[in-house]
């Protein structure tokens, strides 16, 4: 189905002599009435769009009417969120405006209706319909880009913004971005932040991305209250940037803010739609930086997909940070091991140190 997302285009389809298998997202059918009126209308979506009593009587029989839901969000938002539509409203010299954003409001109304352990079939119908729309919304975007350009970082959410690795992922971000990578993530703080970073500084100097962490550090955790504020500080001394990055958030960690640094953002509200998706789409490889339990899933998500070729085909698994891989979380030598043995096929792995060794590595592969 062709998606029609705009009032401009609704009222250029509408001079067709019919109307079938499109789908209307958002619109109002008010100026069109009368034409839509006169000509067949068959098999079309109408999603959250404005119609009166006549035009929706006209239209019942032969098309799918969805209709709106009395909750604190578009149940069918035209395409993915970014820091403009999830903070409308937020001034960092005023912290207590974050609570009237769309983010703390969404996130909010979803607590108080049970989380993720509601059984109100309104509430749940509400975030399917919800989280359809972003996925939809998600493969649009992707599909501007090769497949085996898009790249996942993965590791842990409490990595500080002063710690040496928290700079390293940056760069590696940036460097991965300016050779024409889509960087992509959870979307949240930590590793998965200084991975937006990385890439919103891209084509920006050494100098400048320091300068920028140096305004983030008084904040050096997700938790601190000045968390989003910093961000916004860099944010307006560094407004622009010529790349794009993906995060992919959820409402179930609504406390773990989404970094504003990602300028696309696909929040979902189920986490299963946010995890599977995220490795799905990383078919130009995945790199693991240190984490705890949730890197420590995506990685044993991430090793069935290749080891199926899910997908088509398997990506790169490369681990950052030999030490730690090896001996904190001695994941890389078992999955060696599995692979030596014969327990595992299509695993592409291998484990560094140094930005480079991972750049060259995802590049012999493209």
């Amino acid at each position: 189905m062709r998606k029609i997302k705009t009032q401009e285009d609704l009222t250029q389809i509408v001079k067709r002599e019919k109307l079938s298998k499109l789908a209307f997202q958002g619109l109002d059918f008010y100026e069109v009435e009368e034409r839509v009126l006169s000509i067949p209308v068959k098999d079309c979506l109408f999603l959250d769009c404005t119609l009166s009593d006549r035009l929706h009587n006209y239209l019942y029989a032969k098309n799918y009417i969805f209709p709106h839901l009395d909750v604190p969000f578009s149940i069918y938002p035209s395409g993915l969120y970014t820091k403009e539509k999830l903070y409308d409203g937020y001034d960092y010299q005023k912290p207590e405006t974050y609570l009237t954003t769309t983010d703390k409001v969404v996130y909010d109304y979803y607590k108080k209706k049970g989380g993720s352990e509601t059984r109100d079939m309104k509430e749940t119908l509400a975030r399917s319909l919800h989280d359809h729309s972003i996925y939809d919304a998600k493969h649009d975007f992707l599909s501007a880009y090769d497949e085996r350009k898009v790249v996942a970082i993965m590791g842990g959410h409490k990595l500080r913004r002063d710690d040496e690795r928290y700079l390293q992922t940056a760069k590696l971000a940036r460097s991965l971005t300016e050779k024409g990578y889509l960087m992509t993530t959870g979307g949240g703080p930590g590793a998965m932040e200084a991975t937006h970073l990385g890439a919103w500084f891209a084509g920006k100097s050494d100098s400048e991305l320091q300068d920028a962490i140096e305004i983030l550090k008084p904040a050096a955790i997700y938790s601190h209250p000045d968390w989003l504020k910093t961000s916004y500080q860099v944010l307006e001394k560094y407004p622009e940037t010529d790349y794009k990055s993906l995060g992919i958030p959820t409402w179930l960690y609504g406390h773990e803010l989404s970094t504003p640094f990602a300028t696309h953002i696909a929040k979902f509200f189920e986490n299963s739609l946010r995890e599977e998706g995220l490795l799905a789409i990383a078919k130009g490889g995945v790199i693991f930086s240190p984490g705890s339990a949730g890197t420590m899933q995506e990685i044993f998500m991430d090793l069935t997909q290749n080891h199926y070729e899910s997908y088509g085909f398997a990506s790169p698994m490369i681990f950052l940070c030999k030490r730690y891989w090896t001996e904190e979380y001695p994941v890389y030598p078992l999955l060696k091991s599995l692979i030596e043995r014969g327990k595992l096929n299509n695993i592409d792995l291998a484990i560094y140190d140094k930005n480079e060794d991972v750049i060259k590595h995802l590049e012999s592969g493209d």
